[in-house]
């Protein structure tokens, strides 16, 4: 027990993490050099193409450190930095006792840093400061230091250096590790309980959790209750991560592990529930949240024989990550699809790319939205979730919508340009705080909806890529909207349709319907596309059709001739129109592109 040392790792997306953990694993011998590769940790296709962590990964190493040549048990959770997995990390740091907060030398102090060290010092873990990327040119080191200081109260000497590149300092902060952070609390003749921080799900063996054992002690074959969910089952195996699952013995106080549930429902397994032997009476423990969708968007297969694979696809899903919720909905145009709520933009962008690239399913996606609370002239309230149905503005008396609490972190140079585009998307400034020479961190609200309409990229754009920010909801205020439809060849393409502010309605009329315009293949006749709202057109396009010369054989006779043909074509193409009106076939490519734009 007392030399098991367990810690996270917290840091700003693309600060370095992964890179981190892999020198720790090749200094310990977790992993032999030759097996080693970039990113060990982040285990997906995905992670690893982007350089992210989506899913937070365990690992188990030895160590000796050379001032007392004891062995230890040291226990690293790397934690997905992006803030669409911020209650994930939560439940993480309630999983160890100390957390290692990584500053990029480069970067400086980011938002995210600040929400995660917020949950961490509320957890009550022991900080250890350390800057990473100290090997590169663009490093400022002094400056960063100082960031630092002034953000924890700390000493200059208490903050590490490490490159995780070169593996400089790495050795020191594994001492460091051994040093600061306390051992797990004794708990005496207390029967086994563990929180779930995360869970995978295997084919052949169902779900298996991830948990950090707060009391007592199992092994294979003993019965086990998730107390939030109430079901009961056999622990077919326990082990620990070195990195890969090896099977123990039994998992007992203080130990990161997994146990092996053989649960194969979706839904049932979440994080932060509370792994208990099944006699045990006590209740779950506290902080439970269920997780809540922030943003909703329909998923529709391009064909309809499809839709039982695409739902298969989506409980599978749904097996490996509690966060993501379905239910079945029909479009008139679009057919039988589903309605999924996601954490964030990355997370709904996650798992649409993981549908197409685990189950190769061509998919129809709609534009993301959020939920309103549409409360009608007759009295009547409804939560609306796609735009779609949002109802006309002559029915609605008033409407309301999420707002967010948001901490922007800048350098003082870009504050004026940030200030307009905050005021562009309706947001309310709060206070302005310096924190070291470089660094500014401005408070505010904002609608949600707002904060979906390209701000990230408007953010990242207006300050040169030095701005960062984090979120939290912050309850519900009325909202001033109404809905866009885009009509193609005269029909509604409710793929297409958004929520947005009445004041935005021109400026975004005219953008839809020139993206749309300029992504829409051509067809064999003249279309028109639209954008409608207030229950008039607000701006319109004409796509011209395809033209072919039907007289190109004709070398000579009379004029008349040609004419005759030409006429003919005429008519042709009316017909055409006609029979195919509301048939127009708008391939996946130009949904995604929609996508995209926002």
């Amino acid at each position: 027990m007392s030399q098991i040392r367990n810690f996270s790792i917290i840091a700003h997306i693309d600060h370095g993490k992964s890179t981190l953990a892999d020198r720790m694993l090749e200094i310990t011998g977790t992993i032999e050099k030759r097996k080693m590769k970039e990113q060990v940790l982040d285990s997906m296709e995905l992670e690893r193409e982007r350089g992210i962590t989506i899913k937070m990964q365990p690992v188990r190493m030895k160590y000796k450190p050379k001032s007392d040549g004891e062995e230890y048990i040291l226990n690293l959770i790397d934690t997905p930095g992006h803030i669409d997995f911020s209650y994930e990390v939560s439940r993480a740091l309630l999983a160890v006792e100390g957390s290692i907060l990584l500053v990029d030398a480069t970067q400086g102090v980011q938002a995210q840093t600040l929400t995660t060290l917020g949950m961490a010092r509320d957890a009550g873990l022991v900080i250890i400061p350390v800057l990473s990327k100290i090997d590169s040119p663009l490093a400022r080191i002094d400056e960063v230091k100082e960031e630092i200081i002034s953000l924890l109260g700390s000493r200059p000497e208490d903050i590490l250096l490490v490159s995780g590149k070169t593996g400089e300092g790495v050795d020191d902060l594994l001492s460091a590790v051994v040093e600061r952070v306390p051992p797990p609390k004794i708990e005496d003749n207390q029967p086994f309980r563990s929180l779930v921080f995360d869970f995978k799900y295997s084919n052949h063996r169902g779900v298996i959790v991830f948990v950090r054992a707060l009391s007592g002690s199992i092994k294979k074959g003993d019965n086990l209750v998730f107390k939030i969910a109430g079901k009961k089952f056999q622990a077919l195996e326990v082990g620990v991560f070195m990195p890969e699952e090896t099977p123990k013995e039994n998992l007992s106080l203080g130990e990161i592990g997994y146990i092996v549930t053989g649960i194969k429902e979706p839904g049932v397994v979440s994080v932060g529930d509370t792994v208990a032997i099944e006699s045990d009476e006590t209740q779950a423990l506290p902080g439970y949240q269920k997780a809540r969708p922030v943003v909703w968007a329909s998923i529709y297969p391009e064909s309809q024989d499809d839709f039982m694979i695409l739902k298969q696809a989506l409980l599978k899903l749904k097996l490996s990550d509690s966060a993501f919720s379905f239910e079945e909905e029909s479009s008139g145009v679009l057919g039988r699809g589903f309605r999924c709520g996601f954490l964030g933009m990355l997370h709904l962008e996650i798992i649409t790319e993981r549908l197409r690239r685990e189950f190769d399913l061509p998919l129809i996606i709609t534009l993301p939205s959020i939920t309103y609370v549409v409360k009608y002239k007759n009295g009547k309230e409804e939560t609306v979730y796609t735009p779609s149905f949002f109802p006309e503005d002559h029915l609605i008396e008033s409407v309301r919508e999420p707002w967010v609490r948001a901490t922007i972190i800048t350098p003082p140079d870009y504050l004026g340009v940030l200030l307009k585009i905050l005021h562009e998307h309706e947001a309310e400034v709060g206070n302005t705080e310096s924190f070291g020479d470089l660094r500014t961190s401005v408070s505010l609200l904002m609608p949600l909806r707002e904060l979906m309409r390209g701000f990230f990229d408007k953010l990242k754009s207006v300050t040169s890529g030095f701005a960062s920010i984090s979120y939290d909801l912050e309850g519900e205020r009325e909202a001033d909207v109404t809905r866009l439809d885009i009509l193609v060849a005269d029909e509604v393409v409710p793929a297409f349709a958004k929520v947005i502010s009445k004041r935005q309605v021109e400026v975004e009329s005219e953008t839809a319907v020139e993206k749309l315009a300029g992504a829409l293949p051509r067809q064999m006749f003249t279309l028109k596309i639209q954008a409608k709202a207030f229950g008039r057109i607000i701006s319109s396009r004409t796509l011209s059709g395809m033209k072919k010369d039907v007289t190109q054989h004709m070398y000579g006779g009379d004029i008349t001739r040609k004419m005759k043909l030409r006429e003919k074509q005429k008519k042709g193409k009316k017909k055409m129109k006609e029979r195919g009106k509301g048939n127009v076939t708008i391939p996946q490519d130009v949904f995604l592109k929609m996508m995209r734009s926002e």
